[in-house]
């Protein structure tokens, strides 16, 4: 009967397309690990879900310490990230360096057909938005021009300034500059007014930083209006003045910049949380001799999550060892578990010594959470750093927590080295270890590239069921001719009938022409 069994189940799969998908090894998965790390961990663990039923893929449950993360969603809304060497693999390509507001840069379809300046308003716009900016401010020039009455007037005085800031000429900057006020002057109610002001900072800014004394004077006024509550703006956060007169001010004399700053972060008001995190931004592009004392104590003391976890993390920007020990100092006084989760990945930003010991000690620090300590874990792994592999080998002996066991497995799941693997392979050989966590172990082991004869070997050792049919899945994710002829073995001769089916089954998985010889043979025999 159990050769029948045998038998029937090696038809099956011979009787399904030879090009049939195989689940996907765990391998392509973790490549998201070199992707943004928050949508990473999302496709794996929908993965993980999916093939809940194949032995070994627990593993990727390791991913869930991303979840870390989450609270710095609020940074995709900064457009100044370009500077930071490594991050586009957390947050993705998100924008050039020197942009906190964001007036309107796309003009809209055109919506007037009748309207007899029609024709060239989608001229100007077809023009704008392929990046001829010169000929497209001439366009809207000559729109206002032939039509001061037309529908697209209005808006036309702001695409021309947009257009001729964007040619990064000084002298544009002084037309853009007259545009915008003549603007405000004749068309207080135009759709891109609220746009018009942010722009206007911006051209202000830059006309500052050219020695422009109206620029120099526009920038310190409306840079200083942030100290101050004002009502409520109905408009887009990202299209505030202030936020681009500040970062401007900072840029040509941080000395009256940073005081401003200061008072835009002592803001309690409802109004001013937005400001206030693009102020943690703006301090955190210019080093001073305060630049860490202020985004640390923002870290601490401001109300707003967004705030603390904003300024923890342009602490790791910074970078200095003032930087790092104010981050230690967040992880010893901070009872807020979500922004230690903050400092620990901030910490991991920074490659020094230092910081990494720091993550070390908080590994080890049986009074912190497990959750949190699984952060520490996680980061220590995504380094490239002997002296993190070797810790977290032998903090695993030390470690009475299972689940803080599993994370240091899968910390070493994407470590593709000799002494990594020969770890991996002791504790999955170790019988005083929980099965569970064997078999996590010889699952990692067996996608870090343990050699086959190493793989082969427990198989012919071990007792444990539970165990042999883990070897059998590592066995089906492996390409070298050694793991067939293994499959092969084991269905052919295993004296266990629900082994032999398991292989039967990621025989018919393979594409090895010998595997299809094989269940031939089993069927035949």
């Amino acid at each position: 009967m159990f050769a029948l069994s045998c038998v029937v189940a090696a038809v099956t799969v011979t009787l399904q397309n030879p090009a049939a998908q195989a689940p996907t090894h765990a391998t392509r998965a973790l490549h998201g690990l070199d992707a943004q790390l928050q949508s990473a961990s999302s496709a794996l663990l929908s993965a993980q879900a999916d093939l809940s039923t194949l032995a070994g893929l627990s593993g990727l449950s390791g991913l869930s310490a991303l979840s870390g993360l989450a609270g710095l969603s609020g940074l995709s809304g900064l457009k100044s990230l370009g500077n930071l060497a490594g991050m586009e693999t957390v947050f993705g390509d998100i924008g050039d360096v020197g942009e906190l507001t964001v007036p309107a840069t796309e003009p809209p379809a055109a919506w007037a057909d009748q309207d007899p300046g029609d024709s060239l308003y989608r001229s100007a716009r077809r023009l704008l938005n392929s990046g001829r900016y010169a000929d497209a401010a001439s366009a809207f020039a000559d729109l206002i021009k032939r039509y001061p009455r037309s529908d697209y007037t209005p808006d036309a005085y702001y695409w021309q300034a947009f257009a001729l800031y964007k040619t990064a000429d000084v002298a544009n900057y002084r037309v853009a500059r007259t545009l915008l006020k003549a603007q405000k002057a004749k068309f207080a109610r135009a759709s891109t007014r609220s746009d018009a002001d942010a722009l206007l900072a911006q051209v202000q800014g830059a006309l500052a930083k050219q020695g422009d004394p109206e620029g120099v004077a526009s920038t310190h006024d409306v840079a200083d209006s942030a100290r101050h509550p004002q009502t409520c703006s109905s408009s887009d956060d990202d299209d505030d003045p202030r936020i681009a007169a500040l970062n401007a001010l900072l840029q040509m004399d941080a000395e009256s910049a940073m005081p401003i700053l200061k008072q835009v972060l002592a803001r309690r008001d409802a109004c001013s949380v937005q400001l206030r995190r693009k102020a943690v931004f703006i301090i955190s592009q210019k080093h001073t001799a305060e630049t860490e004392d202020i985004l640390l104590a923002a870290a601490r003391n401001d109300p707003d999550s967004e705030v603390r976890e904003q300024a923890v993390f342009w602490l790791s920007q910074v970078g200095s060892e003032r930087a790092v020990s104010a981050l230690d100092s967040i992880l010893h006084s901070s009872t807020d578990e979500e922004l230690q989760k903050k400092a620990l990945f901030a910490l991991s930003q920074i490659h020094g010594d230092r910081a990494g010991q720091i993550l070390r000690d908080f590994a080890e620090r049986a009074s912190a959470s497990d959750d949190v300590r699984e952060q520490a874990i996680f980061w220590l792994g995504q380094a490239h750093s002997s002296a993190n592999a070797a810790f977290l080998r032998g903090l695993y002996a030390r470690l009475n927590s299972d689940d803080l066991k599993e994370k240091v497995i899968f910390s070493r799941s994407h470590r593709h080295d000799a002494a990594n693997s020969r770890w991996l392979l002791d504790l999955a050989q170790n019988e005083r270890e929980p099965v569970e966590m064997r078999k996590k172990a010889l699952f990692w082991a067996g996608q870090t590239g343990a050699p086959m004869t190493d793989l082969t070997a427990i198989y012919d050792h071990t007792t444990n069921e539970e165990m042999k049919e883990q070897l059998i899945f590592v066995y089906s994710q492996r390409h070298e001719s050694e793991a067939v002829d293994k499959l092969i073995e084991i269905a052919k001769h295993d004296p266990n009938a629900e082994l032999r089916k398991k292989a039967v089954f990621w025989l018919g998985q393979s594409h090895d022409p010998r595997a299809r010889q094989a269940l031939l043979d089993i069927i035949n025999q």
